[in-house]
């Protein structure tokens, strides 16, 4: 059985914990955060701890925690040359002091603790800095998802603002629509067949040919009663931008 160790309490430590609780293969030795309370409901499952230097020998370590915590946790990491992953998109493997074998675990997904989600759906983005290593972090990467890729930094980097673009900036569009309806007194939720519908669509046309609208067929009436609509001007802002950027796209 392969031991591993979580440092970190947040959205993804608290999702990657319930994931190897569900694993065969892998299992939680112990589960670390400075502060106890997010979880010491969690005691009676798995050892918890605050004092980092009362850490488990252990196959891995994951650090899951901000980007700007990464180099600090790591550097106070009680032992040397044993394998730690931190699981930030962004942040370089060697944010990780290097008294340690370094890697990347990223599971490429959005999350939220209250959420139930199947992990193994998820793909984990993998990387280490020794070539020996990369086989073993495979290993425990496919115990709990049955997605993985071997990347390096600037993929996993590309990936991340990728990500920004269809998860972050997509619900904020969410959000302005919601607006737009409540402020007509429509349902938002008439729009979640077309959510849906879209998000399907992708998976199997590109972006590109998927695309439909006013602004690919340039019908400049629609375009103008839209914008004669809006009030906010923020929304419109967003929209002249978006149609501006899809005609250009597609060549209208």
């Amino acid at each position: 059985m392969t031991s591993v160790v979580i440092l970190g309490a947040g959205n993804v430590a608290q999702h990657l914990y319930r994931a190897f609780s569900n694993s065969e293969t892998v299992n939680v030795a112990q589960w670390y955060n400075r502060h106890l309370d997010p979880i010491k409901s969690f005691k009676n499952d798995v050892p918890v701890t605050d004092d980092i230097s009362q850490l488990f020998e252990a196959d891995l370590y994951i650090i899951a925690v901000s980007d700007d915590a990464i180099a600090e946790v790591s550097q106070q990491l009680p032992f040397e040359n044993r394998l730690v992953v931190h699981t930030s998109g962004s942040a370089s493997p060697y944010d990780i002091d290097q008294k340690n074998r370094r890697g990347i675990f990223y599971p490429l997904q959005s999350f939220s603790k209250a959420a139930e989600m199947d992990f193994t759906t998820v793909p984990i983005c993998l990387e280490t800095l020794v070539k020996t290593d990369y086989a073993f972090l495979k290993t425990v990467a496919r115990a709990i998802s049955n997605i993985t890729k071997r990347i390096n930094s600037d993929q996993r980097a590309a990936l991340h603002l990728a990500a920004v673009f269809v998860n972050n900036f997509t619900n904020q569009l969410y959000r302005v629509a919601h607006e737009i309806t409540e402020s007509q007194g429509a349902e938002f939720d008439l729009l979640k067949p077309l959510i849906l519908e879209t998000a399907q669509k992708v998976q199997e046309l590109s972006p590109y040919r998927a695309q439909t609208g006013p602004a690919i067929r340039n019908d400049k009436k629609t375009i103008k009663r839209h914008l004669k609509l809006l009030t906010n001007e923020q929304h419109k802002t967003i929209y002249k931008l978006m149609t501006q950027a899809i005609k250009q796209t597609h060549g209208r």
